[in-house]
Order: structure tokens, then C-alpha cells, then sequence
């Protein structure tokens, strides 16, 4: 009993969080990307276009064009594709329509003075709106990314590429999202959208990142040096943090080696960059983003995207 109630409340959590998400996703397409049709590529691309030729509902097309793609992704993918997806979805696509700046002019004074009634949006300036937009979009996915959901969309087609294709999701997203957003330049005779596409989908991916899994605050360092007894002591002393030695081989020489390894926090990296190269200036050292560490004197970052219904 216990243990369903506190499953009740961790999913109480998560959809709450995923609700807080759609609405976010919500404000980013009605107030600035739709009116001024500089989506990020994707399903709201699609239905920036329906929307501004056919005048269907933005919300209503997301929903339409998703629906289909899901179920093609139940069948072929299976359950992963499962509950709190399909709510992102529709949740997302709900508060896009609702949100909709005409719709809120016509039924809420308070909303009269801040909306432009020209573009329908609550800036005249296109700059303004697709930084705003593309922020807000990447906040509002990553929010949802973080409690287990998804809206859907072009990440059917891209696992459908990687699954029977073998086209990687990095290669397929951009595929997927460049035929969208040409698409959008095409049907509205304006190169200039396919410009400002490419740098809404850059913000976005940004933002999602860093809503998701946090700013990168730790590094980590492979190091390859002739003096590792030195360096591995001024690590140790001067920046406290433990060491890892790896065994390794010349890819050439054939010749074995150690390779040493450090995790440190962003605001050690100058120190250890001047041991490396005090001790030995002729070190081969790689740093990397390190976004999650598990361990003494670090914080975790978890997500799990595991369907959970």
C-alpha cells in the first residue's frame, strides 16, 4: 500500500511537471514562432504551414500529424513510445491552441494592451520573437524531458530511420528537421525563414540541453605524460580530487603506457592545465564536458526516461 502511494505521487510529479512544460511549449509556439512562421523545424514546422495556408488550428495539426505517428511508432518500435509521450503530445498541442493570442485578445481585457494585433503575437519585432520563441521551446522540452515525457514528433521518424536505415539520431534529426524547415522557405517564398529556422532549431537544441541535464559544471582529463608520479602527486595535494590510472598502448609504436585520469570542477581546470604543463610541457592531455558524476564531492544530475506507467 505504501509503495503504490508513493508511486502515485512520483507520477502525480511527473505529469504535473510535464503539464508545466506543455504550457511553456504552448506560449513558445502561439505567442512568437507561429505568428511570424519561424518554427524550428519538426512537427510545429508542419503545422506553422497548415496553419498559415489552410487556417487550421495550430494545436489541432500537431495533434492530427502526431496521432498517426505514434501509432506507427507503437507498432514498429514498440511500448517506448508509450503513455507519458502521448501526453506531452496532447498536452503540448492543448495549450498551443489555447494560448493563441487572438483567441485570448477577444475573450481577456488584460490581454488587449500587450498583443499585437497586426501579427497576432505579443511583439512586432521577428528578432525578438524567434529568440524568445526558441528559448522558451527549449525550456519547455527540456522540462518536459527531465520528468519522463516527450512530445512526440520528429523522434518517430528518426528512430524509424536509426532502426531500419541505420542512419544515427544526430544525422537523422537534422535531416528531418532541414526538410521541414526548406519546406517552410519554399511554401512561403522566403529564404530568410530557412535562416531564421536554422537558428531558432540551434537556440532550441541548446536550451534543451541545458534545461535537461544542467550546465556541464565538472571536466574530465585523460592525461598522457613521461612524468605521471609528478603530476599525479600535484593533483592529488593541490587540487584533491582522485585519480584513475588506465592501461594503454601505442597505436604505432606498440609501446605500453599509463593514462591518467582526473575529474575536476570547472573552476580547477586553469590549475590543472598549469601542473600539466609546468611538469611537462610536452603532455597530451583531452578535456571533455563531463554532464553527470556520481561520487564524493560531486552532485548528480538523474534522468530517467523510462515509460513508467
Amino acid at each position: 500500500m505504501q509503495e503504490k502511494l508513493k508511486n502515485f505521487y512520483s507520477n502525480l510529479f511527473d505529469f504535473s511537471g510535464i503539464i508545466v512544460g506543455a504550457i511553456i511549449f504552448g506560449i513558445s509556439y502561439a505567442w512568437f514562432l507561429i505568428p511570424f512562421k519561424v518554427a524550428p523545424g519538426g512537427i510545429g514546422g508542419i503545422a506553422t504551414v497548415l496553419h498559415h495556408f489552410l487556417g487550421f488550428p495550430a494545436g489541432m495539426s500537431m495533434i492530427a500529424i502526431n496521432i498517426p505517428l505514434f501509432v506507427l511508432g507503437w507498432v514498429l518500435l514498440g511500448k517506448q513510445f508509450g503513455f507519458r509521450s502521448f501526453f506531452g503530445m496532447m498536452s503540448g498541442s492543448f495549450f498551443t491552441d489555447l494560448l493563441n493570442p487572438e483567441t485570448l485578445y477577444h475573450n481577456f481585457e488584460f490581454f488587449k494592451p500587450v498583443i499585437n494585433t497586426q501579427f497576432w503575437a505579443f511583439t512586432d519585432n521577428i528578432l525578438l520573437a524567434s529568440i524568445a520563441g526558441s528559448v522558451l521551446l527549449g525550456i519547455s522540452l527540456g522540462i518536459i524531458f527531465r520528468f519522463r515525457g516527450s512530445t512526440g514528433g520528429t523522434d518517430i521518424p528518426v528512430a524509424l530511420m536509426k532502426q531500419y536505415m541505420g542512419i544515427s539520431i544526430g544525422a537523422g534529426y537534422w535531416v528531418i528537421e532541414s526538410l521541414i524547415i526548406f519546406s517552410i522557405g519554399f511554401f512561403f517564398k522566403d529564404l530568410n525563414l530557412i535562416i531564421w529556422g536554422y537558428l531558432n532549431l540551434f537556440i532550441t537544441t541548446q536550451i534543451v540541453d541545458i534545461t535537461a541535464e544542467g550546465i556541464p559544471y565538472t571536466k574530465g582529463a585523460y592525461i598522457i605524460t613521461s612524468r605521471m608520479d609528478r603530476i599525479k602527486f600535484r593533483i592529488l595535494r593541490e587540487l584533491n580530487r582522485g585519480i584513475t590510472i588506465l592501461k594503454a598502448e601505442g597505436g604505432y609504436s606498440r609501446e605500453p603506457h599509463d593514462v591518467l585520469f582526473v575529474i575536476v570542477n570547472r573552476r580547477q581546470v586553469a590549475s590543472l592545465r598549469r601542473i600539466v604543463k609546468h611538469e611537462d610541457p610536452k603532455a597530451f592531455m583531452i578535456l571533455m564536458d563531463v554532464n553527470d558524476v556520481m561520487g564524493d564531492g560531486f552532485k548528480t544530475r538523474s534522468l530517467d526516461f523510462q515509460e513508467n506507467t
